[in-house]
């Protein structure tokens, strides 16, 4: 059921929430650069960035086994390419406790930076990853979104609108949610998530001063 037996929509089609990952109050570019840079200049905004990062991987899924997951395999695959450490790996079924349960257990780890889903991010009934994870949020990666449903288009044109990859921050803890299919498990870890996780982990961690 959900996005991993109708392939997530091809691959990264899911529902394009504006509302939630579309932020349209930034309307020029001083508060663009206002909302990336906040108000640190380059050197000491990247002082924080963490070189290693602990992740854990949660499959979203009622039809799959750990067995027969290869998204969640490409994910542990690129995490250990790029020198992470995966501490954990989860398959929980599509249901939102079970999910919501998962993630939120997993943010209190101490030894885990960041949470990444795959699957239960499409439009079917049972796809709740996004509505289950986004109470846990206490900061929305609005961008995450945004950017993913841009490079998917890229590949598969407007099937793209049906996209509800999320991302945000829980318990000080880096959590992204990207569909079931490996091809968009591809796309949001290798041009998303490996090039920002260690400075979205550095600063979302850190003490506040």
């Amino acid at each position: 059921m959900g996005d991993h037996e109708h392939d997530d929509g091809h691959d990264h089609g899911e529902d394009y929430d504006h509302n939630d990952d579309h932020d349209h109050s930034r309307s020029d570019d001083d508060q663009q650069d206002h909302d990336v840079h906040g108000d640190h200049d380059d050197h000491s905004h990247h002082h924080h960035d963490a070189g290693t990062v602990a992740a854990a991987v949660v499959t979203v899924s009622t039809s799959r086994s750990l067995e027969d997951d290869i998204s969640g395999d490409r994910i542990v695959e690129l995490f250990e390419s790029a020198g992470h450490d995966v501490v954990v790996r989860e398959l929980v079924d599509d249901d939102f406790d079970g999910v919501q349960g998962a993630v939120d257990r997993l943010a209190r780890r101490e030894d885990t930076d960041v949470i990444i889903t795959t699957g239960g991010t499409g439009v079917t009934p049972d796809d709740v990853t996004p509505e289950a994870v986004r109470p846990l949020f206490e900061k929305r990666l609005p961008g995450f979104g945004e950017l993913f449903r841009r490079l998917s288009y890229e590949e598969v044109g407007t099937r793209t609108v049906g996209s509800r990859a999320t991302g945000g921050i829980a318990d000080g803890t880096v959590v992204c949610c990207l569909p079931g299919s490996e091809n968009a498990v591809l796309l949001g870890v290798e041009e998303l998530v490996l090039p920002e996780i260690g400075h979205l982990v550095g600063l979302s961690s850190r003490d506040a001063t």
